[in-house]
């Protein structure tokens, strides 16, 4: 338990926790929820913002453009026309036994978001880390004169153009989901590329990516260290470009596009999101780059009709206490004594995106927390009620339908917010940030542990 005296950010610990009571439950690695004080209506927060709609389609022209070559490439993307996307579907037998759980019913329908089963990697950082892998090769194909942006951009495909990326590097900082879609993807374009892997990441992860041809340098520290060492050995390089997954514009951006689609999407499967059928998204968070970047672009397409929230391990809360002290990226769990470490691996990070706390402050609903071992029973019940198999971390949204009923905080949003009327209208959109390329054996072991723990949560 870390000392009531240590000062943080110029104040005591015991300032922190009488000021801000949510940092007491993530000091005692309590589950918990706080709901964001400084949101604003929609407009308002848009007129504030640096990105605009504009931004989103310029991601989503680039995305296109690409699509020939990456139906080229990738064959698993040939149906799709190479868009690289996934599907959305109702669970009901899950929202069936999340409500016997609970003890409650949970109004509305409960959706699930599958970019566990995104092409290429698997999970949702196909968005994001792909897009800023393709938007740094367009950059150097233009500026080399070998590319127009009217080109059939399959030509990207052709040895010269391997070539031409041959001559530069791409590096990152990742606990595992972001290197292997950053790694295959520039891999395959024909960049070196150099993952910097912390310690919670998977050694399959590991595996996948040396025998794409990546070179993976482990680090026995967290997160943070990975990516800061990243970022040192890329400055000395002026032909490597580094991925900042903490502060990265462009990132954020690809994550964005995702919601342009999700809307086509529902419009074809007759759902409405309007005043009178508010959408509730729920989303795992690590460093903050992907759920940021997928919660702007719903705030920006659905705009007061969309409520989303952050979802993190209770070891590794770091958006939560980001936001909820104000001091974004300036604090760490570890300053506070908790540990960071998690079976969500993709969650297991210290300190947030001062960039994602920033600029979501005044669209984002609000955080919660939850055990790693309801994660791994939430696993197992989704398996064995929808034939669904995630990663530990994808299971961190599950849990948030059901805060909507039984969380003090989450359903004093709710009412506060005038939609205690609406909610049997409502949609709870789960976001499966991955899982589909999880080795069938480690999945089992993952499946029979939740099994294990479902008695219990």
């Amino acid at each position: 338990m870390v000392s009531p005296d240590k000062i943080i950010a110029n104040r005591s610990v015991a300032d922190w926790m009488r000021t801000c009571p949510v940092v007491s439950d993530i000091c005692e690695l309590k589950e918990t929820a706080w709901i964001d004080p400084d949101k604003l209506p929609f407009e308002e927060a848009k007129a504030a913002c640096e990105l605009t709609m504009a931004d989103i389609e310029d991601a989503a022209a680039r995305l296109d453009r690409f699509a020939p070559y990456l139906r080229t490439v990738f064959p698993e993307t040939a149906e799709s026309g190479g868009i690289i996307e996934s599907a959305v579907r109702p669970i009901p037998h899950m929202q069936q036994v999340l409500e016997a759980d609970a003890g409650v019913p949970i109004p509305g329908r409960l959706w699930i978001k599958l970019d566990s089963h995104l092409p290429i990697s698997g999970s949702i950082k196909a968005r994001g880390g792909i897009y800023e892998v393709l938007k740094t090769a367009e950059d150097i194909a233009l500026q080399s004169g070998m590319l127009k942006p009217e080109d059939d951009y399959s030509v990207l495909a052709s040895e010269r153009f391997r070539k031409l990326f041959s001559e530069y590097s791409v590096a990152v900082g990742s606990t595992g989901n972001l290197g292997l879609s950053i790694g295959i993807m520039s891999a395959k374009l024909g960049f070196k590329v150099t993952v910097h892997m912390s310690a919670d990441a998977r050694q399959w992860k590991k595996d996948l990516l040396r025998s794409k041809g990546v070179e993976v340098i482990e680090y026995a520290s967290d997160y943070s260290i990975a990516v800061a060492e990243g970022r040192k050995r890329a400055a000395n390089d002026p032909y490597c470009h580094f991925v900042d997954d903490e502060n990265s514009r462009t990132l954020f951006l690809g994550y964005t596009v995702a919601e342009l689609r999700l809307k086509k999407q529902f419009d074809a499967l007759g759902v409405a999101v309007d005043d009178d059928h508010p959408l509730f998204v729920y989303l795992p968070c690590g460093v903050g780059g992907g759920p940021g970047g997928v919660a702007f672009g719903l705030k920006m397409v659905f705009g007061d009709a969309a409520h989303c929230f952050f979802a993190e391990p209770t070891h590794s809360p770091c958006m939560m206490l980001g936001m909820a002290t104000g001091e974004n990226s300036r604090v760490s769990v570890q300053d506070f004594g908790v540990d960071n470490r998690t079976a969500a691996d993709g969650l297991a990070v210290g300190r947030a995106s001062g960039f994602v706390g920033g600029l979501m402050r005044p669209f984002i609903s609000g955080c919660y927390s939850l055990s790693d071992e309801r994660m791994y029973s939430l696993l197992a019940k989704l398996a064995d009620a929808e034939d669904i198999f995630l990663e530990p971390s994808a299971l961190a949204g599950m849990y948030g339908p059901v805060l909507t009923q039984t969380s003090e905080a989450v359903a004093g949003y709710v009412e506060k917010s005038g939609l205690s009327e609406k909610m049997e209208n409502a949609v709870h959109l789960v976001w499966a940030t991955g899982g589909n390329m999880v080795p069938r054996e480690e999945m089992r072991h993952y499946y029979e542990k939740g099994k294990a723990l479902s008695s219990i949560h």
